[in-house]
């Protein structure tokens, strides 16, 4: 029989996972899948976890929280010689990269992508010296949000949890020396929020118009700090998507240094890594996920 292991987080989201393992287990065992099953117990558990699946090398590695749990998976996978083939059903409460990748949260619509539909694809990846991410790290304003919610908020209110605590960090805006560079040149100043994205959407909103993200490049979009604006030109950038905006600079690179002794942490899919200087280097189609078929021309352009 082929091989399952099962990583779920039981307190993501509305923390309700739990009450469809008998239906994902049978699904799975319907499809000749022998089937482990792991709930984590404390933060990081999810990383030993899956290298443990990754030593046993299971067919399919099926996962089951929020970008946090994906992101304990993948840095997993990133110590592994062993890559096993990731499933993904959403259950967190925002979900940004189920976004980008159409994965609904729906967990009988999400196993019919993973059994039935979906299709394997060979997705990029992040590592840096603060570990690896899968879409998103960052740093500046609003970034803390993800982990700084309170989470029995976060179940009762959903995403709109995250805007209350979004409100509280409206006038306290970051102003962060930083010097970077990249594949085609470098850049210095004085700037409130650095976005390094491999995904479509960050925090909700479509940060990047046309990812591709299987390239071996990441987007990187800064933002200048600029007294008394620097919120007008969020919601410029965040909610009317302009190709060009004044004060946002944006680029694709397969390699980054960022250089920064600012007191602020970093964000890694929404986990809070160390701060300072960040080093960054692309894996290029590294990680094998299952996703919607519908997006896969639109964002995987580069298959082998």
């Amino acid at each position: 029989m082929k091989k399952c292991t099962i990583i779920y987080n039981p307190v993501s989201g509305k923390k309700d996972f739990d009450q469809h393992l008998n239906y994902v287990t049978r699904r799975l065992e319907e499809h000749e899948y022998s089937v482990k099953l792991y709930a984590t117990e404390r933060p990081k558990h999810a990383i030993s976890l899956t290298k443990q699946a990754c030593k046993e090398e299971v067919d399919l590695l099926l996962i089951s929280g929020g970008d946090g749990t994906m992101h304990e998976c993948l840095n997993g996978i990133a110590h592994s010689t062993f890559q096993p083939i990731i499933g993904y059903i959403p259950s967190g409460t925002a979900c940004d990269l189920a976004s980008t990748l159409k994965i609904p949260k729906d967990v009988e619509l999400a196993m019919d992508i993973i059994l039935n539909h979906g299709q394997v694809v060979k997705m990029d990846y992040t590592n840096t010296n603060k570990g690896s991410f899968i879409y998103v790290t960052a740093i500046g304003t609003y970034v803390d949000i993800s982990y700084v919610t309170d989470s029995k908020l976060k179940k009762y209110l959903g995403y709109l949890a995250y805007i209350i605590t979004g409100i509280k960090e409206f006038f306290t805006i970051p102003m962060i020396k930083t010097k970077i560079e990249h594949d085609n040149g470098f850049l210095r100043g004085y700037y409130s929020l650095i976005l390094v994205v491999n995904s479509k959407k960050v925090a909700g909103f479509n940060i990047v118009s046309h990812p591709v993200l299987d390239d071996g490049k990441v987007d990187v979009v800064v933002y200048k700090y600029i007294p008394l604006l620097n919120n007008l030109l969020y919601f410029i950038s965040f909610i009317l998507s302009p190709k060009v905006l004044p004060g946002v600079t944006k680029f694709r690179t397969s390699k980054l240094k960022i250089y920064t002794d600012h007191p602020h942490k970093w964000n890694m899919d929404g986990e809070e890594a160390d701060g300072g200087n960040l080093n960054i280097q692309v894996q290029k189609q590294a990680l094998k996920i299952i996703v919607d078929p519908s997006i896969v021309n639109k964002y995987f352009k580069e298959q082998e």
